[in-house]
């Protein structure tokens, strides 16, 4: 009896033991502080503008963990926790993020949270534009009242549009914390010089290439690729877990041979299996286009941020369009 008695709990034992282990080895998650304004970010790009602008008065949390891809993820209770008792919440907007409407309304109604569309003021791209050298004049937003589901949200992926979101997120610290708002000016200065810059080395450098056809994972380029005069055919939709027909597959092989495609554009918080697969077929490369949605646990140790990555980007377009 003791022996099947000890069978039936072996399980329950196993569970609890790989439970406490997964506890100590997993990373503390990030929480509120009492001296900083605290922020919280709804992913990579508005958290690594927020830490740079706010500097050392801020306390900034990333909902989305590093390595994991952020259209699918939704917050958690402790997430919940933190954004209601922040001082500040950045999120993008433009339909990027399709829990923040029903939080916001689940907040405690004591909640004195800032809130801050981190994409407001910027001119949106129509959802249904693949870049396929379709007309772009009528498609674009007039205002920022707008269904949001029609639109293509990936708008960080231009550095002038980087810029817009800096000053969004910029002018809202400053709103809930004017006693450092010289500080918050100068760093804000300071990363609008340096998108101003990598907006000019792209422009210098993508305008001189004989090419201006790329083959992209998912549609995620657009408003690059209207800053710069590109046109991105997407394996997948604006969701990297969208899946391309015969007939989309049969169309990017006559994209790439009729264009003389040699690199298909891969990115790394996705699989790459379907790039590898189509580049094996078309007998091209791969190489890595980032859509800087999150950083790998690499490139979060090596210290890259958002101009690191986007001048990477630029190096791996160069190579690709000449």
């Amino acid at each position: 009896m003791k022996f099947r008695k000890w069978l039936t709990l072996m399980p329950v034992a196993a569970l609890i033991l790989l439970s406490l282990v997964a506890t100590a080895c997993g990373k503390p998650k990030a929480s509120l502080v009492e001296d900083k304004v605290n922020v919280v970010a709804s992913f990579y790009p508005l958290y690594d503008f927020t830490k740079k602008i706010g500097g050392d008065h801020v306390n900034v949390i990333n909902l989305v963990p590093t390595g994991v891809e952020p259209h699918d993820w939704s917050p958690k209770s402790r997430d919940m926790q933190n954004l209601s008792k922040a001082q500040m919440f950045v999120y993008l907007g433009a339909g990027f993020e399709g829990w923040v409407h029903d939080t916001l309304g689940s907040l405690p109604k004591d909640s004195k949270v800032a809130v801050v569309e981190a994409s407001k003021g910027v001119q949106l791209l129509a959802s249904s534009e693949e870049e396929h050298n379709h007309s772009e004049s009528s498609k674009e937003e007039k205002g920022h009242e707008h269904n949001e589901s029609e639109y293509d949200p990936h708008v960080w992926l231009s550095p002038v549009n980087a810029k817009i979101i800096a000053q969004n997120i910029k002018d809202q610290l400053v709103a809930v914390d004017g006693a450092h708002k010289s500080e918050y000016e100068a760093n804000f200065a300071k990363l609008a010089a340096q998108l101003d810059q990598l907006h000019a080395k792209y422009k210098d450098s993508l305008t001189k290439l004989p090419k201006k056809q790329i083959v992209v994972t998912h549609q995620s380029f657009g408003y690059l690729a209207k800053e710069y005069g590109l046109s991105q055919m997407p394996i997948l939709g604006l969701s990297p877990d969208s899946e391309p027909t015969s007939k989309d597959l049969q169309a990017i092989n006559e994209f790439i041979r009729s264009n003389h495609i040699q690199y298909i554009f891969f990115e790394e918080l996705v699989s790459d299996r379907l790039a590898k697969t189509l580049a094996k077929d078309a007998k091209v490369e791969t190489l890595v286009l980032n859509p800087v949605e999150g950083l790998t646990e690499q490139q979060a140790k090596s210290g890259a941020d958002y101009i690191s990555l986007m001048e990477s980007n630029l190096n791996n377009l160069i190579k690709a369009l000449q």
